[in-house]
């Protein structure tokens, strides 16, 4: 009989019983895929590995220790056979053949009557790479095929329609991305943000998103600038909300490009909010938040062994005692972990000094970093006591992260200004 490729196909295997013979590592792979797909799966084997034996455990699948045996495959819609007995294998395989249920061989493919396809996922889509050539089964270049799909979606090197509904007048409504752009390097952003960016017809951004980020953009992307400069002019939010609703409901493919995490001091969901209200979907990318990415590209762990067992980050736009402020900072001061300042450089005269007035040491180290993960990033270290001198004579400016609390001795930059190389 003439040899034929396969014929490409995907099961519904959702609910209805698949096979598994063999427990080992092929197993092990193949399993997740098929609890996600919903079988209801039931793995016949004497023993398994220890990440087989935890899907079982969870109830994930239905275990039997015990070797195949004939009639196994009776009522089974799919079957993997992946023992390490050939005998076996041949013999389980021959009931799927009587019996007309597809089936995968992991020792002999070309004795099976279904193929296991490379596959990778990106945003709702599912990538599955078959070679034609019935010769050359080589999974090594199906996977790499697959992968170069997959990083081409991923990064947006392959832009693909975005989904989404329709408004009455069958104007196509697609999902706001409200997607944070990470601390500042824009090799930080999230490969599924660096995809939407990709997508985009309209990108409303802040300062402090990725900029460089914009320069790759298309001529045809509108860029809005939300202008949102610490303590200077800025877009109101109604402004900024108003525009991501005016263009979704034309059809367009909009990116609010926020710095950091949108739902991270970034009025995220004051914008989600919106958009609900309007009955627009939206979809929400977290980014790094510079609370963390920052002090770690100076050297500064956070938490640290013996050292700091906790973090707290708040945000210093509104001073201690200032009406509006939500922070109980006489907490904050009798807390031995790390304190992380977001938006308080013109703040942290009056924050020190309210932190010293309800009990934390005048000497506890201080960390200011200025343009963090960026070409212009400098750190500037001082005390609680030295602190406010230190932000007028070095000349501190927004945007800077604030690191409070022993761990600010801890790194190789310690009492330094600079920035672990590259790479370390």
């Amino acid at each position: 009989m003439a040899e034929h490729p396969a014929y490409p196909v995907g099961l519904r295997l959702s609910g209805r019983r698949t096979l598994v013979l063999g427990g080992g590592q092929v197993a092990q792979r193949r399993l997740p895929a098929l609890i996600a797909a919903g079988a209801d799966i039931v793995l016949v084997s004497p023993s398994a590995t220890a990440s087989v034996e935890a899907m079982a455990d969870a109830g994930e699948l239905v275990w039997e220790r015990r070797r195949y045996s004939e009639g196994d495959l009776d009522g089974a819609w799919y079957a993997l056979i992946a023992t390490s007995d050939p005998e076996a294998n041949a013999r389980a395989s021959a009931e799927a053949e009587r019996l007309r249920v597809w089936c995968v061989r992991s020792d002999d493919a070309e004795a099976a009557t279904a193929l296991t396809p490379a596959t990778g996922r990106s945003e709702g889509v599912t990538i599955a790479v078959l070679t034609t050539d019935v010769h050359d089964r080589d999974p090594r270049r199906t996977a790499a095929i697959r992968d170069t799909l997959v990083e081409a979606l991923g990064d947006g090197t392959l832009a693909v329609p975005a989904a989404g509904g329709r408004e009455p007048d069958g104007t196509r409504v697609r999902p706001v991305a409200l997607v944070g752009g990470g601390p500042g390097d824009p090799d930080l952003i999230t490969v599924r943000g660096r995809r939407l960016l990709a997508e985009a017809d309209v990108v409303v951004a802040d300062r402090l998103g990725p900029r460089d980020l914009l320069a790759e953009l298309p001529p045809h992307v509108e860029v809005i600038d939300a202008a949102k400069i610490p303590y200077g002019r800025y877009m109101a939010q109604e402004a900024i909300n108003n525009a991501l609703i005016e263009h979704a409901k034309q059809g367009k493919s909009v990116v609010r490009l926020k710095g950091g995490d949108p739902y991270v001091f970034g009025r995220g969901m004051e914008e989600a909010q919106a958009l609900a209200a309007e009955g627009i979907p939206y979809t929400v990318v977290p980014g790094i938040s510079s609370s963390i990415s920052v002090p770690s590209a100076v050297g500064i762990p956070v938490t640290h062994r013996g050292v700091a067992h906790e973090f707290t980050v708040v945000s210093g736009h509104v001073a201690p005692d200032d009406e509006r402020s939500l922070v109980d900072w006489a907490a904050l001061a009798r807390l031995r972990g790390t304190l992380v300042i977001l938006m308080g450089v013109d703040k942290i005269g009056r924050i020190a000094e309210a932190l010293i007035a309800h009990g934390r040491a005048s000497d506890t180290p201080v960390a200011l970093i200025q343009e963090g993960t960026t070409a212009a990033q400098r750190r500037v270290d001082a005390t609680l006591a030295t602190v406010a001198e230190t932000v007028r004579t070095a000349e501190v400016k927004p945007p800077a992260v604030i690191v409070i609390g022993e761990v600010v001795r801890v790194g190789p930059e310690a009492e330094g200004t600079g920035a672990p190389a590259d790479g370390a």
